[in-house]
Formats: C-alpha cells, structure tokens, sequence
C-alpha cells in the first residue's frame, strides 16, 4: 500500500538538483509567502488539459509543447512573449490545416525558470564556482555573489509568471489568436526566409476558405473556436519547494490537489528515481504529468513509474516524453512502447528531439545539429509506425527571436554564424524560421499517419 501523500511528503524522500539554500529561515519565509499568493492557473483548466491530452492518447489530436530551455529575468518582455505565441501559433495553424489534426498548445512558458545541471559546479579560466541552475535560483553571472541561491528570486519568478500569463489570455481570448490574423502572424525575419512561401500559401488557402464559409452565410463571429484558442502552460516541477507553496486544495473537489504553478508539469531524466522526492511530488497533484524518458530506462522502471503517477491508467494523466538523440530512438523506443502495449497503459507518446542531440560545436559553442533533429522525430514515427501506435506529439526548445544557435535548417546556420545571435543562457533553441521548418517536416508525417476517423477537437480545433 502506498504511503499516505501530503504537499510535504516529499521532503521526507532522498531529493536529487535542489539547491543547497545558506540561509534556511529566508528560504522558510519565501516559501511561507508563496504559498499566500493566488494560483497562477486553476484546477478546471488543468482537467480541461488533461481531457484535450485524452484524446491525443487516443490518436485523435497532437499535442505540440514548446518554449524556452529557461526563461530568463532579463528577457522577460511583451514582445519577446508576443513573438514566441506567434510562432506558436504558426506552427499550430500549419499542424492543424495542412495536416487535419487538431492540436492541443502546451507552451514551456510562465514557470520554466529552473534546469537541472549535470554537474554542481562550473569552472572558467580555474575558477570553479556552483553552477547556474536557472533564474528562481541563481543569476548566470560567473561571480561568487551571483551563483548563491536566493530564495528572493522565487518571488520574481512567480510575479513574471503571472504578467506572463496575463499576457497569453488576452493574446489566446482577446482576438490576436483570430483566424482572420493568419497572415499576420508572419514575424518580420522571418518573411524573407525559405519558410514564407509555404507558410504564405497555406495562409492564402485558410483565408479562402473563410471567405467561402462566410459566402455561405456562416457568421464567423459567432463561432468563438475560429476566433481564439485554447492555450496551456508547462515547466519542469525541479524546485519542489517552489511547487509545494503553490499547491492548493480544489475547492470545487475537496481532497484533490493541483500545482497551480502550471497546468502540466513534467518530470525530468534526472530525477525520475521511483523513491525519490520529485515521483513522490508529483504522484498526488491532479494536474497532466510528463515522464522523460532517456536510454537509460528499462522497459520494468518504466513501468514501475506509471504504476506510481497513473495508477488509474486515467487517459490524459501521463506524457511520456522520448529524448534519446537521433541514433538512439531504434535501440530503445520499441522496447518501451512494448511494454506499454503489453500492459495495457494508456498514455502520450511525445518526442523530444532536443536534449539527445546536444553537441560542441568546432566554434565552442554548444549546438543542436537541425538536421539530427530533424532525423529523431522521423524515427520517432518511423518506430510507432512499426508498432501499430500513435506518435502524438512533439516536445521542443524553440524561441520567437531570430537566433543562431542550432546549425542547420532551410537558411543552413553554420558553426561559423553561432557568435552572431548566440543568447540562450542554457541549452541551444530552434529560432522561428527552424521551428516552422519542422512544423512543416511533422504535418508531412501526420499526414502518412492520421486515420480519417479523426473529429474535431471542440475547443482547439480553430488553431
């Protein structure tokens, strides 16, 4: 039987990249304020997600998440947060027309402040200092006062995540997210790039096709699905103090707990030991979990894990995030979704093309090669292709800026054009021309394996 759960149960439980804090009564006392603060999302937004996440386990949506490796104190603007949800949306709209399947938006956005670090320390030039471990705990700085965890900046992270989502409402609800807009989502850069045309032409094709509807005598303004979207936030739960003081008791279903931090939250590939504390977190909230899941899980742990965060085998519960590198999906995935099969779980299968395909460029940088990418999703479908199962989804570290720092693409980033627009504070990100680029590669593959069954998603299926 399992051990009673508590919002602090965890803290009983070994625990694995949580900052070591100096000063324990300031981080009490942050904590004792959090957990004042109104919730940033609300325990029926996360059952809405967890039935739109229902029906791409059941084959008959995609589920595209995507957003910062870490959000940044620094960066944390409208526009920067206005060009990210325009990508988004390009990306989902190309998804949803071209390749008929409606898409569910989960953005890594408004609370993706905290990284896990393969290593507690940083050297330069034989300084060795704590590493940076993301904004809510330390500053990127290469200073000794800048790598000491603050609780302080807890209380940052949770007032940028509000203005954030403020934002995204009124973006999602407020008439930006219109389908009359399609065109104008194009962002400035990326118009002249190898991109535009496909997008231009696809853009032309909907547009058309509201004006036929409207020909027709339907009033689109009465249809709210063709005039907003459903739109949902995610974050890595790895600072399980932080995640502890914003969960709350649903009052609407009393004994039920939810993260109100973000509407899904995921666990990573390194903090997945089935007793340790972030399993044990996350195992009693309500809201969508992910599981990563790297090449070293076997097919038993794996298992073992979903017994422990979905033992209802509730559809729409758990995500289970695939990120081997490009080389590795062969030698690992079927084994998993076997098991999965044999056992009859029911979850997501997504595919995170980003975090197994992490290089050092020749120019010192360190790169996300497009093309390996590129060949990871492929292989992702290409084995659930073989298994008779359903990929359905994509999990990304992409950006609205016009960076360069994966190589590849359409407009062939170089080793030699990383130094130009290099700005990621952590791992390397898609820029919008490459993130529509793939857009485009996965409705190719979507559209080989939709089934013509497929139904619209009520509230999703405008975007």
């Amino acid at each position: 039987m399992a051990e009673r759960w508590s919002p602090d149960s965890w803290r009983k439980k070994p625990v694995l990249q949580v900052p070591d804090y100096p000063d324990a009564r300031l981080l009490a006392d942050v904590e004792k304020q959090l957990a004042t603060f109104p919730p940033l999302v609300f325990a029926g937004e996360a059952r809405a997600l967890k039935a739109h996440l229902g029906r791409v386990a059941a084959g008959e949506a995609f589920l595209l998440q995507g957003g910062d490796c870490s959000e940044s104190f620094a960066e944390h603007g409208a526009n920067n947060i206005r060009d990210f949800f325009r990508v988004f949306l390009q990306m989902a709209v190309v998804m949803t027309f071209a390749a008929a399947s409606p898409v569910v938006k989960v953005g890594r956005i408004a609370g993706q402040f905290a990284k896990p670090r393969s290593s507690p320390m940083e050297k330069k030039d034989g300084i060795e200092l704590p590493s940076y471990r993301g904004d809510i705990i330390n500053d990127t700085a290469f200073t000794p006062e800048a790598r000491i965890p603050d609780p302080r900046r807890q209380l940052e992270a949770y007032r940028q995540s509000a203005a954030t989502l403020n934002l995204l409402r009124a973006f999602a609800t407020g008439g930006y997210a219109n389908l009359k807009s399609v065109h104008d989502w194009m962002l400035g850069f990326v118009k002249d790039s190898p991109q535009q045309r496909r997008y231009a032409e696809l853009a032309d094709r909907i547009s058309q096709a509201l004006g036929f509807m409207q020909a027709c005598g339907l009033d689109l303004e009465s249809h709210p699905e063709l005039r907003s979207t459903e739109f949902y936030t995610s974050h890595e739960a790895l600072l399980l103090g932080y995640e502890q003081a914003m969960t709350r008791e649903d009052s609407t279903q009393p004994g039920n707990w939810y993260d109100t931090s973000g509407h899904m939250v995921w666990i990573g590939d390194r903090t997945r030991q089935f007793d340790h504390a972030h399993i044990e977190y996350c195992r009693g909230i309500k809201n969508p979990l992910g599981l990563k899941c790297g090449p070293s899980l076997k097919p038993d742990d794996m298992l073992r894990l979903i017994d422990i965060l979905n033992p209802d085998n509730e559809a729409g519960r758990l995500t289970l995030i695939a990120r081997f590198g490009a080389d590795k999906v062969g030698d690992h995935l079927p084994a998993l979704i076997r098991a999965v099969e044999r056992e009859g779980r029911t979850v997501v299968w997504s595919c995170d093309p980003m975090h197994g395909n992490t290089i050092t460029s020749a120019s010192g940088y360190k790169t996300r090669p497009f093309d390996r990418i590129v060949q990871e999703v492929k292989s992702f479908f290409e084995v659930h292709a073989a298994e008779g199962t359903y990929p359905g989804g994509v999990h990304l570290e992409m950006t609205g800026k016009d960076v360069t720092e994966c190589t590849g693409g359409a407009r062939a980033v170089s080793d030699e054009d990383l130094n130009d627009r290099y700005h990621t504070a952590c791992d390397p990100r898609l820029n919008a021309d490459q993130s529509i680029e793939l857009a485009f590669l996965i409705t190719d593959l979507l559209r080989e394996k939709r089934a013509p069954k497929a139904k619209p998603l009520a509230a999703v299926s405008g975007l």
